[in-house]
């Protein structure tokens, strides 16, 4: 038997689909999927399924010291027990194994691990390793009928990363963890590659907020000639350079009196020029992330669209440094698969060109090519709207690269008046060029007439505009991956990974990233007791002494010794400062659960947690004051800035994915439900008959609203109502229940018809058992995919696991799942 593992479930299906024809079947190993065909087997891990650990005797945080795990020892221990069942069970069988894990470093240690569970079975069975960058039908029966070695010094330099990340992380997180008081899952996490990027946003807030504005006047003039009229900016030398901002007010009401006084201007000077405008370069993994976030794609999103795309073998593996197209990429053949396809136009204008020559980047690697759509070309309708806005982008990226440049034609008119020198830039696209293919840059024109030197031209108006400079822009994700790519943070496969962790983590919020208080006291104690832990250097240093595992210059255990060096001088800054450290990690994270002033003692009002995991009010002055206050039974609350100015609190924002809604001000919220009554407006199914209870709206003290019976508790008959908007009881009415129908009416949207509250009620009920196609993303490939496994309705798709699920499924990912089942709920 010929064993194939690849990384995930859904590679290992579409490659059995791939090598086998589509005759594969489906097997169950070990309560594992297993595809198979004549004597060929394929199962698809879920990336690693082994990881690594400290020996059980170093969990217990209250009785080992955070030192004392920079030199314990590190074990390998089995994460994924039934897929490692299953693949052993397989290995005992197999005379052959060919590993088709991910080409990247962490793919060639996954790829490892697998070769040394393998070996503990059979220590002798051939074990081959195949590679490709796109899983279409051509390059993965290419490279099958060419398989290699393992590269053993790429994985070592994957287990590095592990060994090291597990060792500054499980250290410096216990101690500060510990030492601020914060354990379970509230845990303060530090690590090797999240603590200098998240200094990189600390010092960009600093910079913010210690910047102070300054007030400038740019002063403006319409010009108008014999048919138009367009706009020129005062301009001045200031020391050899032009200036456009005025410093000096004097100056500026000065200037603008002299224009407003003048008759007319004199054109000085006429300048025109023509500027080359070159195609991009190819997609590398930052750029990507950069042009996905001008469609509003954060960089997490983007890549989780990009594995999908690539799994389904529509683009090329989006993990790449690479800006250069292999020699052995023909642009015409694979322009010629989007013949007939929604990309046609673009496609012929560039095959009707004839010879094609793509641009090239500055970065050219060998083991993946740049992100680039393969020859499978998929149906619109076989994708979701946002898959198909990372396909079209991928695809017409590729398109501009083999576009010919675009020419902008550029002229600068100088007119002037009593000293005062006016200027207007104009420019417009001569040749569109790669922007015919390529939508996504500004080609907006600016138009300044033709004009000759000598011309006198009319002031129609003129305005002294007075502002002030901004403070810097805060890090966009995709700015901060490429700041971090500058700076040697991280790789191109975990960058944005270490995005969505520090907002996992609590030290970011909003987007663009800002840092919470407990952010800023991470990086300063850090800074002032050991800077290391947020150095980019440090970082650097050890990211460049994995590559050199890569290269055989240093060995697994000589970079591990190194790192466990540094945790021991950082330890030494440590040490005599932890409780001045954990002073000022409680005081910040105090300040980033303070709403403000208690009503009945004057004390902070925090944002605590139950026993049971619930949020609420609480005065920090319990137990000599219980006063308390509710807060919505699902998300996470998230301070803002604005501030109630009744009860002075921070308003509270609940994060709960696509429910995410501004709750308000926690107090506001109690009074309003206190002093609205319940508004009856029929008759409870449940118990009107016997006791004649009532269906009311009503508020609760949380912000909730529903129709609930006026004889709770003993009744507890209850529907639930939107959270937003004002309810409107219409005069239409339910004949089946006797119940008015209600109109939800929400500032800027369209009223919302509700109708009867059962009747609605009752229809969200049966859509939950409705079909797949109804929610927005689900079409009919889909729709079989999921159904494929065993998932038939909606009612099915609420009660999966996203993560266990995703593992089975080809193209679909954990995150499109839970984002459905949002979209449902």
């Amino acid at each position: 038997m010929e064993l194939i593992i690849t990384e995930k479930n859904n590679a290992a299906r579409r490659i059995a689909e791939i090598l086998s024809d589509g005759s594969n079947r489906t097997e169950r190993v070990a309560g594992v999927d297993v595809y198979a065909w004549g004597t060929h087997r394929v199962i698809g891990l879920a990336g690693h399924v082994v990881g690594v650990d400290f020996p059980e005797e170093y969990s217990d945080w209250r009785d080992v010291e955070p030192a004392e795990l920079v030199h314990a020892p590190i074990e390998t221990r089995v994460t994924k027990p039934d897929i490692v069942s299953a693949l052993k069970r397989l290995s005992g069988k197999a005379d052959r194994v060919v590993i088709a894990t991910d080409y990247d470093r962490e793919g060639e240690l996954i790829g490892k691990e697998a070769h040394e569970l393998v070996r503990e079975v059979d220590d002798s069975v051939p074990v081959d390793r195949v590679r490709f960058s796109s899983i279409t039908e051509n390059e993965v029966k290419t490279q099958f009928q060419n398989p290699d070695d393992l590269d053993f010094e790429l994985a070592a330099a994957g287990e590095a990363r592990q060994r090291i990340d597990l060792l500054w992380g499980a250290a410096l997180t216990r101690f500060l963890s510990l030492t601020s008081g914060q354990r379970g899952t509230d845990f303060i996490s530090v690590g090797r590659v999240q603590s200098p990027t998240l200094k990189l946003i600390v010092d960009k807030e600093r910079e913010i907020q210690a910047f102070d504005p300054e007030t400038y006047w740019e002063l403006f003039a319409d010009l108008a000639g014999d048919q138009t009229t367009f706009e020129a900016q005062y301009f001045y030398d200031d020391t050899g350079s032009e200036a456009e901002r005025i410093r000096d007010e004097a100056h500026a009401t000065q200037a603008e009196q002299d224009l407003s006084t003048a008759e007319s201007v004199t054109v000085e000077s006429v300048n025109r020029r023509r500027r080359t405008d070159d195609p991009p370069a190819p997609f590398a993994t930052t750029q990507f992330i950069k042009a996905a976030g001008s469609l509003g794609f954060n960089a997490g999103r983007a890549m989780s669209l990009a594995e999908d795309l690539y799994t389904a073998g529509y683009i090329t593996y989006p993990r790449t440094d690479n800006t250069v197209y292999p020699d052995d990429l023909e642009p015409a053949e694979l322009l010629s698969k989007f013949e007939g396809t929604p990309f046609d136009e673009a496609a012929t204008s560039l095959l009707e060109k004839g010879a094609l020559e793509p641009s090239r980047g500055e970065s050219e690697t060998t083991d993946h090519p740049p992100i680039h759509p393969t020859p499978d070309v998929p149906a619109r309708g076989d994708l979701s709207e946002d898959e198909w806005q990372v396909y079209e982008l991928v695809a017409r990226r590729f398109f501009a690269t083999l576009a010919d440049p675009a020419v902008w034609e550029h002229l600068r008119v100088v007119a002037a008046a009593r000293d005062r020198r006016l200027k207007a830039n104009g420019k417009r696209l001569v040749e569109p060029g790669y922007h015919d293919v390529y939508p996504y840059v500004d080609t907006s024109e600016n138009y300044v007439p033709d004009l000759t030197e000598g011309t006198s031209l009319g002031i129609d108006s003129v305005s002294l505009d007075e502002k002030e400079t901004k403070p810097p822009r805060r890090y966009g994700q995709s700015r901060l991956i490429e700041t971090m790519e500058k700076l040697g943070i991280g790789t191109k496969s975990t960058r944005h990974n270490v995005i969505e962790k520090l907002y996992d983590r609590g030290y970011l919020e909003s987007d663009p990233p800002r840092p919470t208080q407990l952010a800023m006291a991470v990086v300063e104690a850090a800074e002032e007791y050991a800077d290391l832990v947020v150095s980019e250097e440090m970082t650097r240093e050890l990211e460049a002494e994995m590559t050199a595992i890569v290269e055989g210059e240093k060995e697994l255990e000589e970079v591990t010794a190194d790192s466990r060096d540094a945790l021991d001088r950082i330890f030494d800054s440590l040490s005599d400062s932890r409780e001045a450290i954990g002073d000022h990690l409680r005081s910040s994270l105090k300040a980033d659960k303070t709403l403000g002033p208690c009503p009945e003692c004057g004390e902070d009002l925090l944002v605590r947690q139950n026993n049971r995991g619930s949020y609420f009010v609480g005065c920090d002055g319990y137990p000599d004051c219980e006063f308390t206050a509710p807060l919505p039974n699902r998300g996470d609350p998230q301070l803002l800035d604005a501030v109630c100015e009744e009860h002075d609190l921070h308003h509270v924002k609940i994060l709960d994915g696509r429910s995410t809604f501004v709750h308000g001000c926690p107090l506001c919220q109690v009074a309003d439900a206190e002093e609205a009554a319940d508004e009856i407006i029929g008759p409870c199914p449940e118990c009107h008959a016997e006791h004649g209870g009532e269906l009311a709206i009503k508020h609760l003290r949380n912000g909730s609203r529903l129709v609930g019976c006026t004889r709770y508790p003993d009744c507890e008959y209850a529907l639930p109502l939107p959270r937003r908007g004002d309810i409107e009881i219409t005069e239409g009415r339910c004949d089946e229940h006797d119940m008015p129908e209600l109109r939800i009416v929400d500032d800027g949207d369209e009223p919302w018809e509700f109708g009867c509250p059962i009747c609605n009620y009752r229809e969200y009920v049966a859509n939950q058992n409705g079909d797949l196609t109804s929610i927005d993303g689900i079409g009919e490939k889909t729709e079989e995919k999921l159904q494929a496994a065993g998932i038939e309705d909606v009612g099915d798709l609420l009660e999966i696991d996203p993560e266990t699920v995703a593992q089975n499924i080809n193209g679909v990912s954990a995150q499109r799942l839970s984002e459905w089942q949002q979209n449902v709920g």
